[in-house]
């Protein structure tokens, strides 16, 4: 089991306010991006990964994005095989959501 490194809604908007390019990738469903994605995202959703891989930057740490941190967290894993550097957003949109008025 490979520890996949976690960062919280706090961190990830410290990140991008101080202008780092960072590849964020959403990976929920149509009708869940629907409802709000963070700037700058890229939807992809967690079906479609392992079609999709060549458009994961390869050199860059990717940020995958989910409603609670579960599936993207399984993204994450699945990745972690083929040698992407990725991170999980811990609690996903809703933590993102209820962080967001702070």
């Amino acid at each position: 089991m490979n520890d996949i490194p976690q960062i919280t809604p706090e961190v990830l908007r410290q990140r991008l306010t101080a202008g780092e390019d960072l590849c964020l990738i959403d990976v929920r469903e149509d009708d869940e991006v629907a409802t709000g994605m963070i700037p700058g995202a890229i939807h992809i959703p967690m079906g479609q990964i392992p079609q999709r891989t060549a458009e994961l930057p390869a050199d860059a740490e990717v940020v995958f994005i989910c409603r609670s941190g579960a599936r993207s967290q399984r993204v994450c894993e699945y990745l972690q095989q083929f040698g992407f550097t990725t991170a999980n957003l811990s609690g996903g949109m809703i933590e993102w959501n209820e962080t967001a008025e702070e």
